[in-house]
Parts: C-alpha cells; sequence; structure tokens
C-alpha cells in the first residue's frame, strides 16, 4: 500500500527518492512527497536556508519532479513516501512527510525539527494527539503520522535513535517510520512493527537506505536487510546498526546481509494498453515458470521457506497434519476456495477457508495437527500476516505459504513456502498472481495426496502431464481474446452484473466479480447457481447481465436449470461453456466455446476470460485500469 524510500549518502539523494518512489507507483497512491536536509549557502549543496524542506503533491509522482526542479530541493539526507489515504482526506497537509510543529515556550526554534514518513495505522493516536496538544503541539493534519512526528519531537534531548526507541514504546499499532532530525543531519532511523521495512546497505559504506519494499531500491543495492518485528535501526554514513523489540543490540550474523535481484525491469509495456492486459497474456509464461523442472509430485516443492523450525520438512508436516487451514484476503481468498474443492475431493483432507481479516477476531477452535495455509501475492498483507500469528499463538506450529515474493515477510515467517514465480505485477487486479496461486496449491493437493497414500502412481502421472500442458491451453483460451471484447461492450453500458457458478468454478465467478468490480466500477456480485432461486433471482431483469461459468462436470445438468431460470424472467446470459456442454447461442443466450474441457485444472482456464471480460469492459467505459480508484496494490494496513 504505502511506500518508503529513505538515504544518507555522500550525494545528492533526491533522485535516488524519486526513482524509489516511481518503482514504488505500482502498488496504489493519492498522495506523494519528499523531504530533505539541506545544508544552506555554508554548506556544499544549493538552497537560501539550512533545515528541513520537502515537496508533496496529490497527484502523480512525475507532478512531485516537476515540483523538485522548479524548486531546486536537494539533500544528502531524506525521506519520500507514497500514500494512500486512512486518516484524512488525499490532500497536501495530509501527505507525507510530516514535520514536526514546535511546543511551549520555544516552539519557533522547535518548529520543523523533525520529518517523518510512516506505513501503517497508530490505533492510540487521538489518545497521543490530546497528550501533545495539551504541550502545545500543533497539528496540521488529520493523520495518525503526524502523531509520530510531534512525539518523537517531544522526546528528542540530543540523541533521536534513543527518541525514537522511546516513541515506539508508546505506539499502538502497525507502523514502519522513516525518521530524521534537522540537528543530526548524517542520521537516518527506521523502526517496523506490523509493516515492512528494508535496509540497503550500500557501496563502500559511503550510503545507506530504508524502504518498504526492495524494488525501490532496483538500481541502487541488491544488499539488502530484512528488519525483523520490533526492530530499531540506526543508519549513518559507513555504519549502521540495530536493536530488536527488546531494544538490545543485534549482531550482523542475526540479520544478514542478502542479496535480492528486485525486478525493476518489469514495467515495460511493450505492444500492451496496460499492464493489466499485459499480465493477462503473461500467464502462459508465468505458469510455465512456476511449474519449471517439476518431475513429480514430491514434498521438497514446499522447502523454500527461508527459515526452518526443527522437525518441519515437508514430507514429515504433510504425514503428521490432519486437517488444512486457509488464511488469505481479496483474490487471494477466491484462490484458497478453488483449492478447498481440490483438497477435499482429491487429497481427503477437510479444509476450511478463512477470510484472514476475520480469523483473528472471533473465536475458533485449534487443532495442533492443522496445516495452516496462507496466500499472498505480496507476501506483506497486514491481514494475513496477522491471522498467521494468531494461529500459532493457538499452537498451530505447521504454517505453509504460498506467495509469489520468496523474501518477503510472510515466506519468513512460514516454516514451509511454495514460491509461485509469476513476476512483477503492476496491475492492482491481480491476473497471474491468481493463476500461479491456483498451480501452487493443486501442486499441494497433490502432495498431501502422496503423504496420505491417496494418489497412486497412474495419477500422478496425469495431472503431471494435465500441468505441463496448462501453458498451451491458457494460450489457446486468449485467443478468445476479440470475442469477449464483443461482450465488454454490451456491459461498459451496464451498471449491475450477476456471476454464476457451481462446485469449484463457483470461486472462480466471484473472482470474476470482483474483478468486474475493481476495475469497471460496475456492481457486480457472484452466488452459487443453485442460490439463485434463494433470493437473487428477484433482481434479474434484461438490464442485469449474467454469466455463467459452464465446464462439462457433473453439475452442467442443475448449471443448465438455473440457466433456465434466469432465461424465464428475461435475463440475458453470457456463457462460457465447454465445447460439449450442448449449450446454443440464441436469443438472450451468448455463448463462448472453451477450446477444451480440463477436468481439475479447468478453474485456471475459465478465469482468464472473466480477466478479459473485467480489461476491456474497463477501456470501453474509459477507467484506470491499472490504478482503480481507492484502491492498492500491496495491503500493508489492517
Amino acid at each position: 500500500m504505502c511506500g518508503i524510500v529513505g538515504a544518507v549518502s555522500t550525494r545528492n539523494v533526491v533522485p535516488v527518492l524519486v526513482q524509489g518512489l516511481q518503482r514504488l507507483e505500482y502498488r496504489g497512491y493519492d498522495s506523494c512527497g519528499v523531504a530533505v536536509y539541506a545544508q544552506g549557502n555554508n554548506g556544499t549543496q544549493g538552497g537560501a536556508q539550512a533545515g528541513l524542506q520537502r515537496a508533496r503533491s496529490t497527484s502523480r509522482v512525475a507532478e512531485l519532479q516537476e515540483q523538485i526542479n522548479s524548486t531546486g530541493l536537494q539533500g544528502q539526507l531524506g525521506i519520500a513516501h507514497t500514500r494512500w489515504a486512512t486518516h484524512g482526506a488525499p490532500a497536501v497537509h495530509n501527505a507525507h512527510p510530516h514535520f514536526s510543529h514546535g511546543a511551549g515556550a520555544d516552539a519557533a526554534s522547535r518548529a520543523g525539527r523533525v520529518a517523518l514518513v510512516h506505513n501503517g495505522i497508530i490505533e492510540n493516536y487521538e489518545e497521543l494527539r490530546v497528550a501533545l496538544q495539551a504541550k502545545g503541539y500543533v497539528f496540521a493534519s488529520q493523520t495518525d503520522t503526524e502523531v509520530v512526528a510531534h512525539l518523537v519531537d517531544s522526546l528528542y534531548s540530543g540523541d533521536l535513535f534513543e527518541a525514537v526507541k522511546a516513541a515506539t514504546a508508546q505506539l499502538h499499532g502497525a507502523y514502519a517510520i522513516a525518521v530524521f532530525h534537522k540537528d543530526e543531519p548524517g542520521r537516518l532511523i527506521g523502526a517496523r512493527a506490523g509493516s515492512p521495512l528494508i535496509l540497503g546497505v550500500g557501496q563502500d559504506g559511503q550510503e545507506h537506505f530504508l524502504a518498504s519494499d526492495a524494488m525501490a531500491l532496483a538500481g541502487v543495492t541488491d544488499q539488502i536487510v530484512y528488519l525483523e518485528e520490533g526492530d530499531v535501526v540506526d543508519i549513518q554514513l559507513g555504519k549502521y546498526w540495530l536493536v530488536d523489540k527488546e531494544h538490545k543490540a543485534v549482531a550482523p550474523a542475526q540479520r544478514p546481509v542478502r542479496t535480492v535481484q528486485a525486478h525493476s525491469g518489469a514495467a515495460e509495456l511493450g505492444p500492451y494498453r496496460h499492464y493489466m492486459q499485459k499480465e493477462i497474456f503473461e500467464q502462459p509464461r508465468a505458469i510455465a515458470d512456476t511449474l519449471e523442472g517439476i518431475e513429480g509430485i514430491v514434498p521438497e516443492l514446499f522447502e523454500a521457506a527461508m527459515n526452518h523450525a526443527p522437525g518441519q520438512n515437508a514430507a514429515r508436516v504433510f504425514q503428521q497434519i490432519d486437517s488444512v487451514l486457509i488464511l488469505a484476503c481479496g483474490t487471494s481468498y477466491y484462490s484458497g476456495c478453488a483449492a478447498k474443492y481440490w483438497l477435499e475431493s482429491i487429497a481427503k483432507v477437510p479444509t476450511q477457508v478463512e477470510i484472514a481479516s476475520e480469523y483473528r477476531y472471533r473465536e475458533s477452535v485449534p487443532n495442533p495437527n492443522t496445516l495452516v495455509v496462507t496466500i499472498t501475492q505480496s507476501g506483506e498483507t497486514a491481514d494475513t500476516l496477522a491471522a498467521l500469528r494468531h494461529a500459532q499463538s493457538l499452537g498451530m506450529k505447521h504454517t505453509l505459504t504460498i506467495c509469489n515474493v520468496a523474501t518477503s515477510a510472510m515466506v519468513r515467517e512460514c516454516s514451509l513456502a511454495y514460491v509461485t514465480r509469476a513476476g512483477v505485477e503492476i496491475g492492482v487486479a491481480s491476473t497471474k498472481a491468481f493463476t500461479t496461486q491456483l498451480a501452487g496449491l493443486f501442486l499441494l493437493t497433490l502432495c498431501l495426496a502422496q503423504a496420505k497414500g491417496r494418489l497412486t502412481d497412474a495419477q500422478e502421472a496425469e495431472h503431471i502431464k494435465a500441468l505441463r500442458h496448462l501453458p498451451a491451453a491458457l494460450q489457446a483460451v486468449l485467443a478468445l481474446e476479440p470475442q469477449i471484447m464483443a461482450w465488454a461492450d454490451d456491459f461498459a453500458r451496464k451498471e449491475n452484473a450477476l456471476f454464476l457458478g457451481r462446485g469449484l468454478h463457483y470461486p472462480i465467478a466471484m473472482e470474476g466479480a470482483l474483478k468486474l468490480k475493481e476495475i469497471t466500477y460496475i456492481h457486480a456480485e457472484a452466488y452459487a447457481a443453485g442460490e439463485l432461486k434463494h433470493g437473487p433471482l428477484a433482481l434479474v431483469t434484461s438490464e442485469m447481465p449474467v454469466v455463467t461459468v459452464a465446464p462439462n462436470d457433473a453439475l452442467l445438468e442443475k448449471l443448465k436449470s438455473n440457466m433456465q431460470e434466469v432465461r424465464a424472467r428475461g435475463g440475458v446470459l453470457y456463457v462460457l461453456a465447454d465445447a460439449d456442454t450442448r449449450i446454443e447461442s440464441s436469443e438472450g443466450v451468448h455463448v463462448i466455446r472453451m477450446p477444451e474441457h480440463y477436468g481439475a485444472l479447468s478453474p485456471l482456464l475459465h478465469v482468464v476470460p472473466l480477466q478479459l471480460l473485467s480489461y476491456h469492459t474497463a477501456c470501453a467505459r474509459g477507467t484506470d485500469v491499472d490504478k482503480p480508484r481507492n484502491l492498492a496494490k500491496s495491503v500493508t494496513v489492517e
């Protein structure tokens, strides 16, 4: 969601900060800003007066760059931020970075001493705000972040590191912060709890960096230290050091420097109009990469985690567990819903799927023999991380993640992992990340089935064959794009839509409805088709298009009956049908035939036309496809 970049160097860091913000734009944001310490006329850099200077904008980073060019903003110490509004509307006065605003008799001399950026949400900010106002601090924004800037200032007595440590002890909630003080112009402090933050180590110690994502530092450094929960880091020229959540010094071996090749070249659109379209058409390659080298179903496929708990090798865990709990949000939740059908029908393992943001706030019955599976594209989704930790606190130690980022917090915190290889996904609406998650979950299903003795050699060979054919099958589905564009012309004039599916394809209908909502702003709902007569049928008119996912499976005849219920009420059907379903186009029934029936893996094929339908409908309506309003790519706040 929000993005942080910070730097201390012997050079002007503003170009590095702006470039970092540009690399984080894909996350989504509604304001951005940069703050530096400017040395003034007596220093080595330009600027009329020494002190804190900043530029902020509610437009894009490109407009921020224009401000910087016109003002000549520069400095060797600075922080930058892209904000997705939580507290306070998207407005310049609420944009980061925030400055402190003095207090007491010497308020004038204390004004503008601290500059700070923050990701996350401070839950006790109102209480802190009242206390700081009583001390004379003046608030210029409605944000919870400004409270932290004032709090650090109120605790400062010559050592910023100590002030930040003292401030974090008073904060409740989730945060990643980067902060500097005008009296210590060679020092940058970072802290994290519940939101990601990394340290970038520069060459020869002449510069160091902070960021919320390694991608922000692509092209600047590939030497990364991942900060852990509660860490506070002190960064200066030529050195840095950390303390943990107990404020005890952290040895370098405890937070090793890792070489991370961030994906900086994925932002080329090539022949495509939008990143979402590009990423839809990258799915054959993404699936091929995710499945590369798989010769058989072996538990070791799931041992890619960076930290393994004792006794947590996959083969042993898969034999011990007797149930699966899936935790995820949004699109990832729908992939988990599809996986439930696989896990119970193929592996015969009882499976529960929970919305991560709800799971930790209800009473549940923990089972120590449960495999807790988290699904997340970024590996930094705040709700899913919190749900994982809650499950662990209940004694469920067997944890596995399906994730697209090998260096993410989720991979580090789970004892087992399957890292998908979708590549960087820029469009906010997930496409290739979703289908690669499904591929990983199907592999997990097969591994569990094998471990439980429920998969014969012949069945394994058949499933492997089907997986290997997926890229070619997806390519054939993408060839349906011209037919889907014709549907999109109809949908662009509607304001409501209904999506229907049954069994394994009900989650695919839910994902199709979500995509349409996200980028076209058309209200869309998905239902298990058998539920039509229990209420939703009241909504069906000729102005309510009904999209139906119709594979040739055991529920096809039931689904045909549900379709007749729609037609009897004047509803217009848009049907994605397998070739052998004997569903024909007629008045009020529009049919696109899928190239082939794909059995258990059919959801990976049927979701692609739904992605294309949403994409082309959004194009026809003129919405911002890659950056839909009010949404962010990586949701790092609860």
